[in-house]
């Protein structure tokens, strides 16, 4: 009896794994313009692998209802964007694994910009190698009805960086799909950027970074403001000193020093000196690049990297890659016994801590088991997308524990800003500690 048991975690992701596969090469949805609630006809439609730099898998155009179906042998193994063209702006959306069924959302577009307001703003300074890093974060809200896009192709959203400032990338993450993508940057004027970039309903992320010098391990510098009325957190890592008029000390977040300031006046700015060296810490910004789909101005072409941070769609990351693993751990079944080792539920370490989160992320780590000799010719090329599959979503786990990290660290700031309800607080904070727990026993 007690053989039966350690059969039973494999035989249901096995399971899993197959209901999966047996959608694998089709993916099909509606396209709907949420702006009127109607199906969208005669849209353009290209998908594309974020897990294999980007390779288009197909493409197709909305009939009259709306409807579309795509078909190809790579669909359903991995995570698909489809990318859609309307009124020559293209809107992303994401395709878990497993979902062969998927609505794709479109919206009119407005140029005016009180379509949207700017919520928060975030300045996090790293010193690092010589330079100072600086890295900002702005929380775009709109709240349209109908509801529709913002967008301008000549620049719609505009930001500033400090004097003497290299800009690095610029990504924008919208809650609609939970992928950062890279824009690229319409210079101004000297230290003055706009990106465009269609702003859907919902909440919109814009990350940018840039670099500073920082001779003697100290530097003084103008943080220029471009919205009036918006609150500003600077952050820094302890040893890091930073002193400015107005600036106020509000404690630690995710070990990090938090300090908060009024709202600036419209194209005014905040004196800042920095000063120390902090301890060392990875750059958010520093991420992987390669080919992209296009989302909003099709001329800028900017890119997608493949790490969504969106919850719901990480748990797929994780189940499919563990279902790949386990499918070829079960061809060993009928060969020889197999013992499971669950993870303790007191070992789980906390999600606050960031050390604690560094092992979580190694625990993790799973190590696919070889297929035996003996496997017939029929199970070898199932068994080769399958390793291939889960090598991809592997490295997607490992990449999203970076992200999770940073979503807690940028939910606790939201919090600290005053931009999220208690009760917003509450149920997004247990999702993500739920998630850890979630990965931890996995």
């Amino acid at each position: 009896m007690k053989a039966i048991w350690p059969r039973i975690p494999f035989t249901i992701l096995l399971a899993s794994l197959l209901a999966a596969t047996a959608h694998a090469g089709t993916l099909s949805g509606t396209v709907v313009n949420r702006t009127t609630g109607k199906p969208a006809p005669d849209v353009d439609l290209t998908l594309l692998s974020p897990t294999q730099g980007m390779r288009i898998l197909g493409s197709a155009k909305s009939d009259s209802q709306g409807r579309f179906v795509v078909t190809n042998d790579a669909i359903g193994m991995a995570p698909t964007l489809i990318r859609a063209t309307y009124h020559d702006v293209s809107f992303n959306t994401f395709a878990p694994p497993g979902r062969p069924v998927v609505d794709v959302e479109i919206y009119d577009i407005s140029k005016d910009p009180k379509t949207v307001t700017v919520a928060s703003h975030i300045v996090i300074f790293q010193p690092r190698d010589g330079k100072l890093i600086g890295a900002e974060e702005y929380e775009i809200q709109n709240s349209s009805e109908p509801p529709i896009a913002f967008f301008r192709a000549d620049g719609n959203f505009n930001f500033a960086i400090p004097e003497n400032g290299s800009l690095g990338p610029v990504t924008t993450t919208s809650s609609e799909t939970g992928m950062p993508v890279n824009q690229a940057s319409i210079e101004k004027s000297t230290g003055h950027y706009a990106i465009s970039y269609p702003f859907r309903p919902g909440q919109t992320n814009v990350r940018l970074s840039y670099e500073l010098p920082y001779s003697s391990n100290s530097a003084s510098l103008k943080l220029p403001a471009v919205y009036p009325g918006v609150k500003l957190l600077v952050v820094a890592p302890p040893g890091v000193n930073i002193s400015g008029d107005g600036l106020a000390a509000a404690g630690q977040e995710q070990g990090m020093m938090v300090y908060t300031h009024d709202p600036l006046a419209a194209n005014g700015f905040l004196s800042v000196s920095v000063s120390g060296q902090g301890s060392p810490a990875a750059n958010a910004s520093d991420q992987g690049q390669g080919g992209a789909p296009q989302e909003g101005n099709s001329r800028t072409g900017p890119e997608v990297i493949a790490a969504p941070s969106r919850l719901d769609d990480f748990k797929w990351y994780l189940f499919a890659g563990l279902a790949a693993l386990f499918a070829m751990g079960a061809l060993l079944l009928s060969r020889k016994q197999v013992i499971v080792v669950g993870a303790s539920e007191e070992s789980a370490p906390a999600p606050s801590n960031s050390a604690k989160s560094a092992k979580q992320k190694k625990s993790t780590s799973v190590t696919a088991p070889a297929p035996p000799a003996a496997a017939s010719a029929k199970a070898a090329p199932s068994n080769s997308n399958a390793a291939s599959a889960a090598a991809a979503l592997d490295q997607h786990v490992s990449v999203n524990m970076d992200s999770l990290k940073d979503q807690i660290f940028r939910l606790e700031l939201r919090h600290q800003a005053g931009t999220i309800s208690e009760e917003d607080y509450a149920r997004e904070k247990a999702q993500v500690e739920k998630l850890l727990r979630d990965l931890v026993k996995g």
